[in-house]
C-alpha cells in the first residue's frame, strides 16, 4: 500500500522523508515525480512513502489512482509558523507561483495575505480530498515524534524506529 504525505509545504516534509528512510518494508522519497507530467507524475511504485507538497494539485487524480487503497497522511504545522515560513520565501518557489499565477499580481504588497491564503486554501483543500478516505492520518509537526510513532504502526512499519525518530531532531531545509 502506498502512503501519501499531503502538505502545503514548509511544514517537516522533508524530514518525516528523512524519517521514512529507516524503514525497511517501504521505500519513501521528497517530490520524486516533479519532473514527470502525465500518467507518469502520479505513478509510484508499490508500497512507497511519497511526500510532496505539489499532490494538493492532484487531488482528483490521485484519487481516482489510488483512491481507499492508500494511507493518507495530512502534515500540519502549526498555522502561524507555517505561514511566516512561506513569507522568508517569496520570491521563488511555490509562493512565487501562487501569488503570480493565481493572483496574476507580480506586487509584493500584502505578501501575509496571500502566504495566508495559500496556506488555508491548500490545507482546506487536503481536508475536503480526506473527508471520505479510510486510511488516514492528521500529523503535527510539533508533535513529531508521538505522531510518528503512531504512524509507524498504522503502516506496520518495519526497521529502525529509533533512528527514526532521531531524524527529528535535526532541522532539514529550513529558511
Amino acid at each position: 500500500m502506498n502512503v501519501f504525505i499531503l502538505n502545503a509545504g514548509r511544514c517537516g516534509s522533508t524530514t518525516f522523508i528523512k524519517s521514512c528512510q529507516h524503514i525497511d518494508n517501504y521505500t519513501a522519497a521528497h517530490e520524486s515525480r516533479t519532473t514527470f507530467v502525465g500518467e507518469d507524475r502520479l505513478s509510484y511504485p508499490d508500497n512507497h512513502i511519497e511526500a510532496d507538497n505539489r499532490l494538493s494539485w492532484f487531488l482528483d487524480r490521485l484519487d481516482k489512482l489510488y483512491g481507499n487503497n492508500a494511507i493518507y497522511v495530512h502534515l500540519l504545522r502549526n498555522r502561524n509558523d507555517n505561514i511566516n515560513s512561506f513569507m522568508n520565501r517569496t520570491e521563488f518557489g511555490i509562493m512565487k507561483a501562487y501569488r503570480e499565477g493565481v493572483y496574476l499580481t507580480e506586487t509584493q504588497d500584502n505578501l501575509q495575505v496571500y502566504a495566508t491564503d495559500y496556506v488555508d486554501t491548500v490545507n482546506s483543500n487536503i481536508e475536503h480530498f480526506l473527508k471520505d478516505k479510510k486510511h488516514t492520518m492528521r500529523f503535527h509537526l510539533e508533535h513529531a515524534k508521538e505522531h510518528f510513532t503512531d504512524f509507524w504502526k498504522m503502516i506496520a512499519a518495519e526497521g529502525n524506529i529509533q533512528s527514526s525518530l532521531n531524524e527529528w531532531d535535526t532541522r532539514y531545509n529550513p529558511s
